[in-house]
């Protein structure tokens, strides 16, 4: 519900409805003016999936590359950032401390030299940020953990890259005049250089980590 319609420009109004449109690409939006909705409206509609809602954001979207055109009339875009090398823990930490001009809402998981097996799941919306575990790897687990289907198999497979398995960046940036290639630069200079790859997962462990504890058993 969008509320104190009255008190804003019809232009103003198209902008904040295109972002929610990247935010949530199958939201019912509505206009309201002191909070006046019908309520038949909202209440019984039948219209909320859960399923759907938590499989299908506009973030997932955009990894699976179903973009929402229209947004991006009102100059918002998103783009999808990802790469086959960890964060170093302290330039990733200062990263995250640091302004990130234009961006609305970022999800998705990334992957923490010092934590090599956990994914690290990432939520950003506005100047607040989450992040925690989001469980094993597949490929810090074993084969006999693996989901048994075959489609299930098959994407675990698909996102498969030796030496490190389905270990990886997958973070997704939607909001309004992003320097992308500026943002790709700063992501790009917290994963580990050559030398840092180098020293492998037993070395990466000595390092400091900034970050604060993950509980597993949240996951």
């Amino acid at each position: 519900v969008i509320n104190k319609t009255d008190q804003t420009s019809p232009e103003a109004l198209e902008k904040l409805e295109g972002i929610l449109r990247a935010l949530n690409p199958q939201a019912r939006l509505l206009r309201a003016t002191f909070g006046a909705v019908p309520v038949s409206a909202v209440m019984n509609t039948g219209l909320f999936d859960f399923e759907r809602a938590a499989n299908a954001p506009g973030w997932l979207c955009e990894l699976r590359g179903e973009h929402v055109p229209e947004t991006e009339s009102y100059g918002i875009r998103s783009f999808c950032y990802q790469a086959r090398r960890p964060f170093h823990p302290q330039r990733f930490w200062a990263l995250i401390h640091t302004e990130w001009p234009g961006v609305v809402r970022s999800k998705g998981f990334f992957w923490l030299a010092t934590r090599h097996d956990v994914v690290g799941e990432w939520g950003q919306a506005g100047g607040l940020c989450r992040h925690g575990a989001a469980g094993l790897w597949w490929a810090a687990q074993s084969q006999d953990e693996w989901p048994e289907d075959d489609d299930s198999r098959a994407e675990i497979e698909a996102d498969w890259q030796d030496p490190y398995g389905d270990r990886r960046q997958e973070l997704v940036f939607i909001g309004m005049a992003v320097d992308e290639a500026s943002l790709r630069a700063r992501l790009d200079a917290c994963l580990l250089n050559d030398d840092e790859m180098a020293q492998g997962p037993a070395g990466w462990q000595q390092w400091d980590d900034p970050f604060p504890g993950w509980l597993m058993d949240e996951v």
